[in-house]
């Protein structure tokens, strides 16, 4: 079955930087748009970032956009993100998934999902 594992979560301080990735196992990668949702204690699963297929577009919310970069490597069916300026309102567990649907940040448009990695940012 697909298998998405994400890696690289910890604990930082506040203005830290972490890059997280997420391989796929098990689907052609470069078939799939790949995300990154968060979801901290106690509140909703939020969309964080999406790259397209072949890393032409990317997408943010507004609350990561000039601190994180998604990217991809389709020779390695890996997905990175790169958090800088991290702040304590980081602080969640990050989820990779795979999806091939619209809206680009709607967790309806994806398919498939990781276990996910922790993040936690101290002030």
């Amino acid at each position: 079955q697909v298998q998405l594992v994400e890696s690289g979560g910890g604990l930082v301080q506040a203005g830290d930087s972490l890059r997280l990735s997420c391989v796929a196992s098990t689907l052609t990668f470069s078939d799939y748009h790949m995300g990154w949702f968060r979801q901290a204690p106690g509140k909703e699963r939020e969309f964080v970032a999406r790259i397209s297929r072949f890393g032409s577009s990317t997408y943010y919310a507004d609350s990561v956009k000039g601190r994180f970069t998604i990217s991809r490597d389709n020779a390695k069916n890996t997905t990175f993100l790169q958090m800088n300026s991290l702040k304590p309102e980081d602080t969640a567990v990050y989820y990779c998934a795979a999806g091939t649907n619209y809206p680009v940040g709607a967790a309806r448009s994806f398919d498939y999902w990781g276990q996910g990695t922790q993040v936690a940012v101290s002030s």
